[in-house]
């Protein structure tokens, strides 16, 4: 075994080739530690792996050269809902988006301040028409080592990958759910080219302002193609890429072990190489109880949002942690891209339509007047969100409603407008069934209370994920909780929720309206930002008045981070930024 492990140089290699040796041959699993700390979740009686174990653990404990480094700064945090892929074609759910961003870069990025910034390219251009962009790529960065280069040596990236990774997102046999971001924005016949190693060129059909925000997202990191060649559909737990870290280590549900990637090209303002952090560890506790327990305990470093089971416990109904918890956690509250709302299905021609008052719009602003937005946030968030009063833009954005022509509680104009549409106290209404998620069923019964004060009676049926977007998908629900979560900081992003000629996903209200889309396809070519925002709050004001949904709140990014960490810093897209994260004392023991 130690002639098979002398042929890699890669510490991750090393670390694989033996571990699943270790696992194929003798049919056992090893217990590890890094750094003392557990590092597998043990569901039977494992035996050591005697052979391979001190080689391995004198890798993990950063070479034997120095057996005794317990000094390892290692960054724990426990991902609840699992990862399903470490491609970032697929990046389509936060907790791909979070572990992808650690192992891969793209060519921009957006910024902590919501602005775009040159990552792999140093700087580009644009062409008079709009059409062309012309990226010139930064010459210092290297793919990680890997098994799929020569001698396991990672290569130099250029141009050719940035087009490789972006014709594989389009490409159908990879059938990445990201491949919608370039639909009928890209010229099909040049999309995308390599002008040399060091210069890639995007043309467009026509002009489309948010296209560098497309561009920071994950499911456009850049990946080698002969990683892509040599796993195949293993690629998904074979990742390659430029990022600040690089892979270690995956047992799907357990664990994943990134470490630090030695040849990252960034540095900090005084010249110190990034990341500061030596390693990433992702635990898979599928219990918010337990994660918190963690926490608490110090074996997390932060949590990711607040559980409704303890959030009473930790926050007072402002929203603050109460006193017993000051000198335990660090709270950090920031502005989250995601609108949470009430969607009403606005298609006439639906056959659930007929007849039904949801089709009226003086019924759908009751609703909207007739929901106490203020209370609901107090009540069941402890004040975490800002009330949605005004319209489907969340804020954070420049683009977002600080005026005045939202709803407001008002039961008053609620009874007005459900008399002017002949249903006055609620008589001859139906019952309307609103669907919702498991996790949403205190909300949903908030609601319907709220919805009953006024006449209006509301039937709560909770589902799962999957099945209400399949009925949103086919316009089989009528009235269902969703929220919409920015894919890139751009209010655009919101506003083609509602573009007529778009389907569901995204469009899942169906709703239609000639003078709105003409402004959503104006604001697309529109290079005036002051003029463009303009046109933003004018739908906006579209969607308020027509009221088919109702914004129930804008969302934060909450987090508990335990005081040894610093410089761990919240983005308005809720990414995990760990570029410049440190630790205070010697590290995780």
């Amino acid at each position: 075994m130690i002639v098979f492990f002398a042929q890699y140089t890669d510490l991750s290699a090393k670390f694989m080739t033996i571990y699943e040796y270790g696992r194929q041959i003798m049919l056992i699993k090893p217990k590890l530690s890094l750094n003392g700390e557990n590092i597998s979740t043990p569901k039977k009686n494992n035996i050591i792996l005697f052979a391979a174990l001190p080689v391995i653990l004198c890798i993990l404990a950063a070479g034997c050269g120095n057996k005794h480094n317990n000094t390892k700064k290692v960054f724990h945090y426990n991902q609840s809902e699992g990862i399903a892929s470490l491609d970032p074609a697929f990046a389509k759910n936060q907790s791909i988006m979070w572990v992808t961003h650690q192992l891969y870069s793209t060519l921009v990025e957006v910024d902590e301040n919501m602005r775009i910034r040159p990552l792999l390219c140093k700087s580009w251009e644009i062409s008079p028409d709009r059409l062309m962009y012309t990226f010139h790529l930064r010459n210092d960065i290297f793919f990680h080592n890997n098994a799929a280069f020569p001698s396991g040596k990672g290569r130099k990236m250029i141009a050719g990958d940035v087009v490789f990774s972006l014709n594989r997102i389009i490409d159908k046999k990879t059938a990445s759910p990201g491949a919608w971001i370039f639909n009928n924005r890209v010229d099909p016949a040049n999309a995308f080219i390599a002008l040399n190693d060091s210069v890639f060129q995007l043309t467009l059909i026509k002009p489309f302002n948010p296209i560098l925000n497309i561009l920071s997202m994950q499911y456009c990191s850049v990946v080698p193609h002969e990683a892509v060649e040599k796993y195949g559909n293993t690629f998904r737990r074979n990742p390659c890429g430029t990022g600040p870290f690089k892979f270690t280590l995956w047992e799907e549900g357990q664990l994943l072990l990134l470490s630090k990637n030695e040849h990252y090209f960034e540095k900090d303002s005084a010249g110190k190489a990034l990341p500061y952090l030596d390693g990433i560890k992702v635990s898979f506790l599928d219990s918010k109880a337990t994660e918190f327990l963690e926490f608490t305990q110090g074996k997390l470093d932060f949590v990711n949002d607040i559980d409704a089971s303890f959030k009473d416990e930790v926050l007072t109904k402002k929203g603050e942690l109460r006193k017993e918890w000051k000198d335990k956690e660090v709270l950090s509250k920031h502005t989250f891209l995601n609108t949470e709302y009430l969607g009403i299905l606005a298609d006439t021609s639906n056959p659930l339509l007929k007849n039904n008052p949801l089709r009226l719009k003086q019924v759908r602003q009751a609703i909207n007047y007739g929901i106490d937005r203020n209370k609901m946030i107090m009540y069941l968030r402890n004040s975490l969100g800002k009330p949605a009063t005004g319209g489907f833009i969340p804020a954070g954005l420049p683009s977002f409603n600080t005026q005045t022509w939202g709803y407001n509680y008002d039961i008053v104009k609620s009874a007005q407008l459900l008399k002017e549409a002949g249903f006055g106290e609620g008589k001859r209404l139906p019952e309307f069934k609103l669907l919702t998620i498991p996790v949403y069923a205190e909300l949903g019964s908030f609601v319907a209370k709220q919805l009953e004060d006024i006449g209006i009676k509301v039937q709560v049926e909770v589902v799962q994920k999957s099945l209400l977007l399949e009925q949103t998908a086919k316009s089989n629900a009528l009235f269902f909780r969703g929220s919409w979560m920015a894919d890139y900081p751009d209010a655009e992003n919101y506003l083609g929720v509602f573009y007529g000629k778009n389907p569901a996903p995204p469009n899942y209200t169906r709703y239609k309206n000639a003078a709105y889309d003409k402004l959503y396809e104006q604001a697309l070519t529109e290079e005036n930002d002051s003029l463009r925002y303009k046109m933003y709050n004018d739908m906006d004001k579209m969607i308020v008045a027509d009221a088919v949904v109702v914004p129930l709140w804008y969302d934060m990014v909450v987090r508990l981070i335990q005081p040894r960490i610093r410089n761990f810093v919240p983005n308005s897209l809720n990414l995990l930024e760990l570029r410049k994260v440190e630790m205070e004392g010697e590290g995780r023991r």
